[in-house]
């Protein structure tokens, strides 16, 4: 195993970190992260739509929420059906980072390997052993989660599940072990200062 490589935990801790900013962009700079995502590759921009298009009720309700349900100045015509200024404002804004968001989690799937991922929840699990959280089952939940997404029928297929075959529960788990670099540490160290500037910012 290369030691330039960063460890997988580390790029799961980033990729984290990315989505706790996006909640915090707004205006021009909201605006310039959503520019830039055609230039994540068609495949990430692929599965972000196939993302984006299974959540597509999911944001049109979000956006309704808060365009009919923040109070304001009454946009286009008056009345207590009409949206507001401020709603809409608001609704695109969570709109925008709900697109970021999907789109982060595209391009995070497409570029980590399952077995990356896996062990990556192991290590970062591993801490939590002394309040009783088993890393080890931990990951084998998440991987047949994962599984279980990508199998998932349609909504208007739904019948199918009714005759889909129980787990195999047989099956041999192998997690590569990597041990944490001083690259890694450098990172970690970097994000958890980042972390305490923005919280005494």
């Amino acid at each position: 195993m290369p030691t330039s490589r960063i460890h997988p935990a580390t790029r799961l801790l980033i990729w984290v970190s990315l989505l706790i900013a996006v909640q915090f962009l707004e205006g021009a700079a909201l605006v310039a992260a959503l520019a830039i995502v055609p230039f994540l590759g068609r495949r990430v921009v692929s599965r972000a739509w196939r993302l984006i298009w299974r959540a597509r009720w999911l944001l049109v309700s979000l956006f309704v929420v808060f365009a009919w349900g923040v109070p304001g100045r009454a946009f286009l015509a008056e009345g207590l059906l009409a949206p507001t200024h401020e709603g809409i404002r608001e609704g695109g804004l969570h709109l925008g980072r709900m697109l970021l968001v999907l789109t982060a989690v595209a391009a995070f799937l497409e570029f980590t390997p399952l077995a990356d991922l896996l062990a990556a929840t192991r290590v970062l699990l591993r801490p939590f052993k002394r309040v009783g959280i088993n890393a080890d089952r931990g990951v084998v939940r998440l991987m047949l989660v994962l599984r279980y997404v990508e199998t998932l029928p349609r909504p208007r297929d739904w019948k199918i599940l009714l005759g889909m075959p129980d787990v195999c529960t047989s099956e041999t788990v192998e997690i590569e072990h990597q041990a944490l670099g001083w690259r890694d540490g450098l990172i970690i160290a970097g994000l958890c200062a980042a972390v305490i500037g923005a919280c005494f910012w």
